[in-house]
């Protein structure tokens, strides 16, 4: 029992060791308009990802671009035995989730107010290599 444990966890281990990530947290852009630019580059390879990044004018591109090279860095830090080129990375999942919301008020006619809500939003970009997107 205990031999199959451990072959688990190797396996496990080594699984983790082709995966690596970044968070950003707190960005303040609107969760919607950051989904449309990770939309471009989910399940693409990181060299394409990079350049569709670069070259798209939103504003919300800029920051992808530098979390990716993040995620990159973190990868090549995991294995430093291995080369980028030959693991052929791709971005494996890219989420945009909600983040804090500010809420202001703006004067409205007669007295009254209108709320604005000033979004932000959290991204975790995961980058694997792509012999490990089977699982």
């Amino acid at each position: 029992m205990g031999v199959r444990k451990r072959e688990m966890a190797d396996r496990i281990k080594e699984e983790r060791k082709q995966v690596a990530f970044a968070k950003l947290n707190n960005c303040p852009t609107s969760p919607r308009k950051m989904r449309l630019v990770a939309d471009l580059v989910r399940g693409e390879k990181i060299e394409r990802a990079l350049h569709i990044l670069r070259f798209n004018p939103k504003e919300a591109s800029r920051r992808l671009e530098k979390l990716l090279l993040s995620a990159i860095a973190n990868w090549q830090a995991k294995n430093e035995d291995a080369s980028i080129e030959d693991a052929e990375l791709i971005v494996k999942e890219i989420r945009v989730d909600g983040g804090s919301m500010l809420k202001r008020l703006r004067p409205a006619p007669q007295g009254r107010a209108h709320r604005i809500r000033k979004r932000s939003n959290h991204v975790t970009i995961v980058v694997a290599a792509k012999n490990n997107t089977q699982s």
